[in-house]
């Protein structure tokens, strides 16, 4: 054989073997999480009593046809309750006996069950919950010989996608089991409320798992798994753990005062699209439109106005606007921080003092500023394919929007139009973003020729939509 050829086939199995090894050693052994930590994971069982509904409720037992009186006398008494279960995982997090898990799993409970891997079962008792973030806070008693090892959270920023991470849970009924996977995303909105910020993992999480811890290959808890994506019920590698960061803020607050209390701004947002930042002289799409701003609200206080772009809140930048949300209701409620915004092409800083979010609050949504009376006739403007008009009681009830809103009504629309495409709509209610309340035609047309002359080709206007709906998009008015 050729001596060279001999020499790399030499190297080349060498090469193959220490590669070999150094993925062995990548490959994170998960044993030693397992016999340490699983003891404090724990099951959860929840009931749920329901009482039967009495079919002879309010009927004279005299008036009983004699067919049913045998029936009748079966179930005129329903004192039974049926109990409804569900199960889920939990945690300790005090070795005093303070179990974190989901708010899904003791929902509308009335007797909560914990279930220790020795076998000792303890009723719990809830210390609060907080459907919004999903996370609920219990306690027992635990038995005199009993020692509970409580986790220590991990921090869940430091995770990175593709780093391993193992899942401890009680799927089906199956307590104890073991799954590992790697963090398959971060970041992740499912829809699941206004706080998603989900890590996404592919280590198995089934019914049963909700609750349960997410380690770190540190046998941290970076999770509480939550919720899974099937078609089959089961497991496709898909789910979905609330991270550290945000449950170790709610697990306190709850700890303190049984409540969550959350920091408010007090405005209502949307996405920065690349043509809002175009129109707006953004370099970027990024941030948090307000699209409103609502009385009385540390926002109004502030100086804070529909049109400003929210860019940074507390020194943490707002790069998406579903960001702005999370970092507001973790801030500290009374503390004063500072606002970067973007206005008028520019950057200025607004001071606010956070105040509580009223979870229960209603939101008021219409919109009073100052008021304008010019009468104005029902006129298509400058050819860009819709038509406004003043308004009045009648367009009100026609368009279902509040008679007190300020601005002009579209009371034509052509479909093919540039502005319909954009989301105009007929019955629409419109301002200029960045622009005192429209109250006549020769205002709006002084405003378009005030961006034209800045060759500025988008406009960005603020649409009110019956009495609920916000919105606020650019029109292109380079149209003649």
């Amino acid at each position: 054989m050729n001596k060279y050829f001999q020499i790399s086939i030499y190297v080349l199995v060498i090469f193959i073997t220490n590669s070999s090894l150094s993925l062995g050693n990548n490959y994170a052994d998960f044993s030693e999480i397992a016999e340490i930590y699983a003891d404090s994971v724990v099951n959860i069982s929840s009931k749920q009593k329901i009482e039967n509904a009495n079919p002879f409720n309010g009927i004279d037992p005299e008036e009983v046809p004699d067919v049913f009186k045998e029936y009748y006398e079966k179930n005129k008494n329903p004192q039974q309750q049926e109990k409804y279960s569900s199960l889920g995982s939990g945690f300790i997090i005090d070795n005093k006996g303070i179990i974190v898990t989901n708010a899904h799993v003791i929902q509308d409970a009335d007797e909560i069950e914990v279930t220790f891997s020795n076998g000792i079962i303890l009723s719990a008792e809830i210390i609060g919950k907080d459907p919004k973030t999903d996370i609920a806070v219990l306690k027992v008693i635990p038995q005199p010989d009993q020692k509970l090892l409580a986790l220590e959270f991990g921090d869940s920023d430091k995770l990175r996608v593709g780093e391993w991470v193992v899942a401890i849970g009680n799927p089906f009924g199956l307590g104890g089991t073991v799954t590992a996977g790697i963090v398959s995303a971060k970041n992740r909105d499912i829809r699941a409320g206004p706080y998603d910020n989900f890590i996404q993992t592919d280590a198995a999480i089934n019914k049963g798992n909700s609750g349960g811890p997410l380690f770190n290959t540190n046998g941290q808890v970076v999770g509480i798994n939550s919720a899974i994506i099937s078609t089959t019920g089961g497991s496709v590698g898909i789910g979905f753990a609330i991270p550290s960061k945000t449950a170790i803020s709610i697990v306190e607050q709850l700890l303190e005062f049984g409540e969550t209390k959350r920091g408010w701004l007090g405005v209502r947002i949307q996405d920065v699209t690349e043509d809002i930042a175009s129109s707006l002289g953004l370099d970027e799409p990024k941030g948090a439109l307000v699209v409103a701003v609502d009385e009385k609200s540390p926002a109004r206080n502030a100086g804070i106005k529909s049109g400003d772009v929210i860019i940074e809140f507390n020194n943490i930048p707002v790069n998406v606007m579903r960001k702005l949300p999370r970092i507001v209701a973790e801030t500290k409620v009374g503390s004063k921080v500072e606002v970067k915004i973007w206005r008028n092409n520019r950057s200025i800083n607004k001071y606010v003092v956070v105040e509580r979010l009223n979870e229960v609050l209603l939101i008021n949504n219409d919109i009073e500023d100052e008021d304008g009376n010019d009468i104005i006739e029902d006129s298509f403007v400058l050819n860009l394919g819709f038509s406004l008009n003043k308004i009045n009681k009648e367009l009100s009830d026609a368009y279902n929007f509040n008679v007190n809103q300020k601005g002009l009504v579209v009371t034509k629309i052509n479909n093919e139009s540039d502005s319909y495409k954009r989301g105009l709509r007929e019955g629409d209610v419109v301002n200029v973003i960045n622009e005192p309340e429209l109250y006549s035609k020769n205002q709006f047309m002084r405003i378009i020729e005030k961006y034209r002359n800045a060759n500025r080709n988008l406009m960005l206007i603020k649409v009110v939509r019956g009495k609920n709906m916000i919105k606020v998009f650019p029109i292109d008015i380079s149209l003649d």
